[in-house]
C-alpha cells in the first residue's frame, strides 16, 4: 500500500509538471504569435506609408530634374535621386528581414543571390554561383537570416574596394544540420601585418551572436567562411 501511494504521488507531480510545461509553452507560442503579427504590422506600414513617400520625393524630385537649367541644381537634384533610391533600396531590405514568411534557406539564398548580382553588375567583378545539397524548405531563424545577409554586404563591399579582383565567388552549402556560406575573390587578400578592421570584426561578432563562426583564408585571394547551426 505504501509502495503504491508513493507511485501514485509521484505520477500525480510528473503530471502536474508536465501540465505546467505546457502552459509555459502555451505562454511562449502566444508570445511569439503577437511578435509575429506585431512585425507583420511593423511591415505593412512601412510598405505603405514609408514606400509611397519615397516614391513621391523621388517622381518629385525627376519632375524638377526635368524643369532645372542650373547646372548645380541639376546636380543636387541627382545627389537626392541617388539618396532616395538607396532608402528605397534599404527599405525592400527591412522589408524583407520583417517578413517571416522568408525564414527558410530558399529564401534567404534566392534573396542573397538577387543582392548580389545587383551590387556587382556595374562593377568589373564578374560574379559566379553554385548550390549544394541545398534543402530549400530549411527552416531558418530571423536573426540567423538577417545576420547572414549582414554578414555578405560587408563581405561583398570589402571585395569591391579592397580586394582589386575581377573574380568572385558565392557557395551555399548545407550538411544535415549545419549551413555555411562562403565569399571568395581573386584579389590580392588581406595584409596580416595590418590590425584587424571593423567590417571583419562585425562579421565574426555577429556569427558569435548565432552560435556560428566566422573564419578567413587569404590564400590566392580571400575566402570568408561563414557557418551556422540550423
Amino acid at each position: 500500500m505504501y509502495n503504491r501511494k508513493q507511485l501514485i504521488y509521484l505520477k500525480e507531480k510528473q503530471l502536474k509538471e508536465a501540465e505546467h510545461q505546457n502552459q509555459l509553452l502555451q505562454k511562449e507560442l502566444e508570445k511569439q504569435k503577437l511578435v509575429e503579427k506585431e512585425r507583420e504590422r511593423i511591415s505593412h506600414d512601412m510598405h505603405d506609408d514609408l514606400g509611397a513617400g519615397i516614391s513621391a520625393l523621388k517622381l518629385q524630385a525627376e519632375f524638377l530634374r526635368q524643369r532645372a537649367e542650373d547646372q548645380d541644381l541639376i546636380s543636387d537634384i541627382d545627389e537626392l535621386l541617388k539618396t532616395s533610391e538607396e532608402m528605397n533600396i534599404s527599405m525592400r531590405e527591412m522589408l524583407w528581414s520583417l517578413n517571416s514568411g522568408n525564414d527558410t534557406l530558399g529564401s534567404f539564398i534566392d534573396y542573397s543571390k538577387m543582392y548580389a548580382r545587383n551590387f556587382l553588375k556595374k562593377t568589373n567583378i564578374q560574379l559566379s554561383i553554385e548550390d549544394e545539397n541545398i534543402i530549400f524548405e530549411t527552416v531558418i531563424t530571423t536573426e540567423q537570416r538577417r545576420n547572414l545577409f549582414l554578414c555578405l554586404k560587408e563581405a561583398l563591399n570589402n571585395a569591391y574596394k579592397h580586394s582589386q579582383s575581377d573574380q568572385l565567388k558565392l557557395s551555399f552549402i548545407q550538411k544535415d544540420k549545419e549551413f555555411m556560406m562562403k565569399v571568395s575573390d581573386n584579389g590580392i587578400g588581406i595584409r596580416h601585418d595590418q590590425p584587424e578592421g571593423n567590417g571583419l570584426r562585425n562579421m565574426k561578432g555577429r556569427m558569435k551572436e548565432q552560435n556560428g563562426q566566422c573564419e578567413i583564408t587569404t590564400e590566392n585571394g580571400t575566402h570568408l567562411f561563414f557557418r551556422i547551426d540550423l
